[in-house]
């Protein structure tokens, strides 16, 4: 319980800290009427996912991403299912097929919907090592059912 209050307060507090930089920054756009610059959607990842990228997206994934997303990638995170949000499961294949890893940097870079953008807090290669961490869910699910 007083896990949930603190990510509750955690979020509240960056909640009201990029309202106070939204004078400077445009907000994330609604989902309805998001779209992503055909520019972004073509940018190749630049970082190969070597163990060394896993694991430092793997560290920016756990400050900033499982609250909502799940420690597991799948969507239930204490503060996604406190406040009744549906996200995709990302160990399901099928959940990031057909998207390119620009669209994914993108959506990293700029938010969507009620994400927040991560923007100019992921430096150099970081928003990229988060791709290749957030794609290996689906991986570590595959690897799993196909063992005996």
């Amino acid at each position: 319980m007083l896990k949930r209050i603190l990510v509750i307060a955690l979020f509240l507090l960056l909640g009201s800290l990029s309202s106070a930089a939204q004078d400077e920054k445009p907000a994330a756009a609604p989902a309805g009427d998001f779209k992503i610059p055909p520019e972004a959607a073509k940018q190749t990842n630049p970082v190969k996912p070597s163990p060394e990228s896993l694991a430092k997206g793997k560290k920016i994934y756990g400050f900033d991403c499982a609250m909502c997303h799940g420690k597991d990638g799948g969507g239930k995170g204490d503060l996604a299912t406190d406040i009744k949000l549906t996200l995709k499961d990302y160990r399901d294949p099928d959940s990031l097929k057909g998207m390119t890893d620009g669209e994914l940097a993108y959506i990293i870079k700029s938010g969507k919907g009620d994400m927040p953008a991560e923007g100019d807090r992921a430096k150099g290669d970081e928003t990229w090592n988060l791709v290749n961490y957030i794609r290996s869910f689906a991986k570590k699910e595959s690897a799993e059912k196909d063992k005996p």
